[in-house]
């Protein structure tokens, strides 16, 4: 008998020759298994089978498909179709109703709530671009530029390359009042990256080095009016008796930290949804019914089919006002797409201040190689005043041209209102006309001595300052019954270094329940926002001071943080030389702050001593709220428009006296 190191060496080779005669007796049996599995259609997708996706959502944020999540069930759940969402960022800017996870560890959490919600609505597979949700603005230039727009389109073209999605679903990527700067960009990615991810040329190295080829997505709708695209019906029933709107109350119930737990019956998840065709590589329609008409294609990059009036380059004398620089560039991009049928309902509008005198600018233009001369009439709003109603104009050739015309509104608060433009030229009636957005504004008297930041409610040298009405009707989310539900106003001073702000707020239920670990996300509950823009009507909030202001916190004090600007956080780490007071009140509750020039970054001069103002009032009204509860109920402002606190553009102007 062998033994030592011999007996084990031959032990193992005789083992070795007894499991390899066992394979070999095995291979017969796995060939017959491999070859079913190869043979039947229906064995378990793999590689590039197991990621084709038929609908595909690209989104900004978490909770971003809730426009769409009926429309997703419908055909998830109602039509057995892969369906793919794709996010930019897990919402990590975003408020917590739920907790106190802020930042990244909210982007967790969110995520987590997210797969939870798609789950229900049969979503198989959910991805991230891995960009931040650094702030709420209303600018889709600083969005592109903090995200990187290049590295973030290559993510997404490489996303549609290998997943070959038939369907794009969006955002909208329009200017419009309200809309998310993050949710403009969702929406700009996806339309250029439907072109891009057919173009070989286009980000090769996922076609040389990742095994990745070209792919062009059949359709692209974003949300839009009846008889732009496709209407879809959302209250049939699925296979297991509930409608796609029911299911989509349920799904999106799990964004509990966005306050959507109570989705369930919302009304609004029921109505049909309406979507505009706005890419498309078959025949363009307005009245599908169904997102799948036409397809599929064999072609794996088949040539896109232009809309009516797509691509079709401006000829002939034009006329046209020049809107605020955003909508400038959006109308450029519309047209470098190829998509301006789908630009055709937004209406651009021009901030102008109420009761003074305002630059409009109106741009003309002449293709031809001879001048000529043309009568302009500008017809105003009632009651506004322009420095000319008529003027002779000359359209000199094969060049742009801009017109100033001055518009004064009325004082007050005056609606917005239109102006007209009509010329005719070389036999040509040209007409255009531009929206006009009036802010008030407001002079900020000089005071000789500072001003106390204290809780005496009948300090004279605050007294003796005028007050700036915000009345109940100023409302810019939700609704206000009266003015003692919630209105306002506010006293303002400075003294040559310090601004000075008082804010006295009607509210017949003053809640005060953040604790005072979580002071952000003043929205929540009663606060007051201030904003300063020093650049006087910028396109975005990083450049300016925004104070998010708890009159109360759950233990009494006032609280406050700054929110959306480039140095978010508590007052007492972000603004340290910014001083506040608060009270009760026998209607409401009062709210003082003195703030340095060097932290709102005001450098005023003689020659610069305006800037930008808004102050905005947030209500709850639920006695006995949660702790961190968002109670929300409505929003108003010195200057209200929807979506104002990230749009400084529409702020009030203020001027040093």
């Amino acid at each position: 008998m062998a033994t030592g190191r011999g007996a084990l060496f031959t032990s193992g080779v005789n083992s070795f020759r007894r499991q390899v005669a066992l394979f070999a007796g095995l291979i017969p049996m796995l060939s017959g298994i491999f070859a079913v599995v190869a043979a039947d259609a229906t064995g378990p997708r793999q590689g590039a089978a197991l990621l084709k996706t038929d609908v595909m959502g690209v989104f900004a944020h978490p909770d971003d498909e809730t426009g769409a999540a009926a429309l997703l069930a419908t055909y998830a759940l109602g039509k057995g179709a892969a369906v793919a969402n794709v996010y930019c960022t897990r919402g990590e800017g975003g408020g917590n109703m739920v907790g106190t996870q802020a930042g990244p560890a909210l982007g967790i959490l969110r995520e987590a709530e997210l797969r939870d919600c798609l789950a229900k609505l049969g979503v198989r597979h959910c991805y991230f671009l891995g960009q931040a949700d650094f702030a709420y603005t209303e600018s889709l230039s600083v969005t592109l530029e903090k995200w990187g727009h290049e590295q973030t389109l290559r993510s997404l073209v490489r996303l549609f390359r290998a997943l070959r999605p038939e369907v794009i679903v969006t955002m909208n990527p329009a200017p419009t009042a309200g809309q998310h700067g993050n949710h403009q960009a969702a929406g700009l990615l996806a339309i250029e990256a439907f072109d891009l991810a057919a173009d070989a040329k286009t980000f090769p190295e996922q076609i040389a080095d990742e095994g990745l080829r070209p792919w062009q997505p059949r359709k692209l709708y974003f949300g839009g009016p009846a008889g732009t695209g496709a209407t879809i019906a959302v209250d049939r029933p699925l296979p297991d008796g509930r409608t796609p709107a029911q299911v989509a109350g349920e799904a999106l119930s799990h964004h509990r930290s966005q306050a959507f737990g109570n989705f369930g019956n919302s009304p609004w998840l029921r109505r049909p949804q309406n979507l505009a065709l706005v890419k498309s590589v078959v025949p363009f329609a307005t009245d599908e019914t169904d997102l799948m008409r036409g397809l599929p294609v064999a072609d794996p990059t088949p040539a896109r089919m232009p809309a009516p009036g797509d691509g079709v380059a401006e000829s002939g004398f034009q006329l046209a006002f020049v809107p605020r620089p955003a909508v400038e560039r959006y109308r450029r991009w519309v047209k470098e797409q190829r998509i301006e049928h789908a630009a055709s309902e937004f209406a651009a509008d021009v901030p102008v201040v109420a009761g003074e005198v305002n630059d409009v600018f109106l741009r003309t233009f002449n293709p031809t190689a001879d001048g000529a001369n043309a009568v302009v009439d500008f017809t105003p709003p009632p009651g506004w005043k322009l420095n000319f109603e008529q003027v002779n104009v000359r359209f000199s050739p094969a060049v742009e041209n801009r017109m100033r015309v001055l518009v004064t509104p009325p004082e007050g608060f005056p609606a917005d209102a239109e102006l007209t433009a009509t010329t005719t030229i070389a036999g040509t009636v040209l007409k255009t006309t531009t929206r006009l957005h009036p802010v008030p504004s407001l002079r900020v008297r000089h005071v000789a001595g500072a001003l106390t930041v204290g809780t005496d409610d009948a300090a004279a040298a605050w007294v003796a300052l005028p007050v700036h009405a915000i009345p109940h009707t100023r409302t810019w989310q939700g609704t206000v019954t009266d003015a003692a539900d919630c209105s306002g106003g506010f006293r303002i001073a400075h003294d040559g270094a310090t601004l000075f702000v008082e804010v006295r707020v009607h509210d017949d239920v003053v809640v005060g329940n953040i604790a005072p670990d979580d002071i952000k996300g003043h929205w929540r509950s009663d606060s007051v926002e201030l904003c300063i823009d020093p650049q006087v009507g910028a396109e975005h909030t990083l450049g300016c001071y925004k104070l998010g202001i708890f009159p109360f916190d759950s233990t009494g004090k006032v609280r406050a943080a700054r929110d959306a600007d480039a140095n978010a956080g508590p007052v007492e780490v972000t603004a340290p030389g910014t001083k506040l007071a608060s009270w009760r009140t026998a209607d409401g509750y009062a709210i003082r702050v003195s703030v340095p020039f060097s932290e709102l970054g005001l450098k005023p001069s003689k020659e610069a001593a305006r800037f930008g103002l808004n102050v905005l009032i947030y209500d709850g009204d639920k006695a006995g709220a949660a702790p961190g509860e968002n109670i929300n109920k409505s929003r108003l402002a010195w200057a209200p428009r929807s979506g104002v606190q990230g749009r400084p553009e529409d702020w009030g102007r203020a001027d040093l006296e």
